[in-house]
């Protein structure tokens, strides 16, 4: 039986690639900061099969002992502070567990057992104000957040223990990918929880950023297996995950609302609070090497994935 250590278990994507590796036959540990309040929610149908380890990704002493613990084939490396908009707020906190995590947790399986397949969870931000469009490997990286900037640093990182020490590293680049288990920070489900409370009565106006920004939007369910299958090849390498076509936000505004029959401009309104310093205006990724390579594409639509986080959404504030 297999055996794979993820960090950021209890994240979006952590719940879903969790959920893969048991269907797998996987023995799945999940690494886990020690908070006040546990932030179990994703994760609370899978906690009797999985078994989770206390650490910190600013420690590197516990993620050496979270190795030695559970002694996995296979670590994912998914931990991070994940919010653009905070990088802003907290720069130096993000690079730390962001880029730094991602460089103690290299180091810690180099000396511990370099044969570990590993998995960095890399992102479309790293490309920011871009170069091509769409984005494929080859783009050069120019992020516009701290959050893109820390990592830019793990994806090279990763890019340095392959070569160096001759270790399965991968990135994959993922575009942004959403679902019902998406933080409410995130501007998708700040639009889904909002189409539901107004269509409940439970609030009346939804404000948001720039509605022309446009990104390249897929469900984190189908991203998760491109993860497996990265670390199933015989060679490490880096792959775009992305669905291949773009939308705006306004275009995810409007599909939100009129799934409920609502129409948008009544209740949203654009406030310049939510306005970044450095805006990404447009993001586009090539899958075609992620296709060709590993076999994998997008299988939910755009309309598909609104809509379900909309019903998860309606669902819950009923």
């Amino acid at each position: 039986m297999k055996s794979a250590l993820i960090t950021g278990i209890t994240g979006q994507d952590g719940s879903y690639l969790a959920e893969h590796l048991l269907e797998k036959g996987y023995e799945v540990f999940g690494f886990v900061r020690r908070t006040s309040t546990p932030n179990y929610w994703r994760i609370e149908g899978i906690l009797d099969k999985i078994e989770l380890i206390d650490g910190d990704l600013t420690d590197q002493g516990s993620i050496s002992r979270a190795l030695k613990e559970c002694n996995p084939d296979e670590v994912y490396s998914l931990g991070a502070q994940s919010f653009v908009g905070s990088s802003f707020n907290d720069p130096v906190h993000t690079g730390n567990v962001t880029g730094l995590g991602v460089m103690r947790l290299l180091e810690s399986v180099r000396q511990f057992n370099k044969d570990i397949r590993v998995y960095q969870a890399s992102s479309s931000e790293m490309f920011g104000k871009v170069a091509e469009t769409p984005q494929k490997e080859s783009t050069p990286f120019h992020p516009r957040s701290p959050y893109g900037v820390a990592k830019v640093y793990g994806y090279w990182a990763s890019v340095n223990y392959r070569e160096s020490y001759d270790m399965h590293v991968s990135n994959g680049i993922l575009f942004n990918h959403e679902s019902p288990r998406r933080g409410i920070e995130f501007v998708t489900r700040k639009i889904t929880d909002a189409v539901a409370r107004i269509y409940h009565g439970k609030q009346e106006k939804l404000f948001l950023g720039n509605l022309d920004a446009k990104r390249d939007w897929g469900f984190a369910g189908d991203y998760v297996e491109a993860m497996h299958l990265m670390l199933q090849q015989d060679f490490p390498d880096d792959y775009v995950i992305s669905t291949g076509e773009t939308h705006s936000v306004k275009e995810f505004v409007e599909l939100s609302f009129g799934h409920v029959g609502l129409d948008w401009e009544k209740y949203v309104e654009v406030d310049q609070r939510f306005i970044r310093p450095a805006e990404v205006e447009l993001l586009l990724g090539d899958p075609a090497k992620a296709k060709e390579k590993l076999g994998w594409s997008a299988k939910t639509s755009f309309k598909e994935l609104v809509e379900m986080m909309v019903d998860a959404d309606l669902k819950r504030v009923e």
